[in-house]
């Protein structure tokens, strides 16, 4: 394997088409796409300073890592890359990308990032700021993620977020085969227009969240500041362990809680037989 140790490289295709290399210590100044078209490179604390870094390439490692604001754009076309112990400043970073990895990971901005990509796997990830982060998206698996940002995983599918806390408004928007658990959401609009969700032990915080659903099951989950729930929803099976502020014309299926401030059903749009709603207090 060829080893490139120090060094800055600038100008556009620095290092074009390079292929089974180790790089330690290297720094991409400006000049586009220095890395496209490769494969098979070990990065170690290497520094991405200018933008597509890693077009069109496959089978990626990079450990100790940066990708500075103007890396933006930075991963796109590629398939198998994994970046670890990493610091990411710059939005849009992954696109049409596949088979992604990351642990211990921090994203100052994550905007735009993961849009129509899949199999990616997320361990300990921090994102200060990413709106639109998962866009059509298939194939996720995230453990232990903090993110701040709107409008996450809209039209992703087949997704397992666990011990993760996700500030988010309009969140799982338009998804399918969604499994949540051991989590803190907060947002408003969660879950509209989705099929097949479920979120296990959860605390949640939604203005009008889970509406507009065909398929929900809720698991011991409590639920704050969340009024107007369910609404057009179907194939329910919710428990719910805390207050809730209201209840409004769920299609089908069955809702327990503790209490409820409001129960809205309107007989010119919900059958009142297919709906049960059990108050325990």
């Amino acid at each position: 394997m060829k080893k490139i140790v120090g060094g800055t490289y600038t100008g556009e295709r620095s290092l074009y088409d390079l292929h089974d290399a180790y790089l330690e210590n290297v720094v991409f100044g400006d000049g586009e796409s220095p890395l496209k078209e490769c494969s098979n490179l070990m990065l170690e604390g290497v520094t991405f300073s200018y933008k597509y870094p890693l077009w069109y390439g496959a089978h990626f490692k990079l450990n100790n890592c940066k990708f500075e604001l103007m890396s933006r754009s930075g991963i796109w076309y590629t398939d198998d890359i994994e970046i670890k112990n990493s610091e990411i400043i710059c939005p849009k970073l992954f696109r049409r990308a596949s088979n992604i990895v990351l642990e211990n990971v921090h994203f100052e901005d994550a905007q735009e990032t993961f849009w129509n990509s899949k199999n990616i796997r997320l361990k300990n990830v921090v994102v200060d700021k990413g709106d639109y982060m998962f866009l059509n998206c298939e194939n996720i698996e995230i453990d232990n993620i903090k993110t701040n940002g709107n409008y996450a995983f809209d039209g992703s599918k087949n997704i397992k977020v666990t011990n993760s806390v996700i500030n988010s408004k309009d969140s799982f928007w338009n998804t399918e085969n969604v499994v949540v658990e051991n989590s803190i959401i907060n947002g408003e609009y969660i879950g509209w227009n989705s099929k097949n969700l479920t979120f296990i032990n959860c605390d949640i915080e939604s203005d009008q969240g889970f509406c507009y659903i065909e398929g929900l099951t809720l698991i011991n989950c409590r639920f704050k500041n969340t009024p107007l729930c369910f609404e057009r929803c179907s194939k329910i099976n919710a428990e719910i362990n805390s207050f809730v502020d209201s209840i409004k014309n769920p299609y089908d299926g069955k809702i327990v809680v503790d209490s409820v401030g409001e129960i809205i059903l309107d007989e010119n749009i919900v059958d009142k037989s297919k709906v049960e709603i059990i108050v325990k207090h």
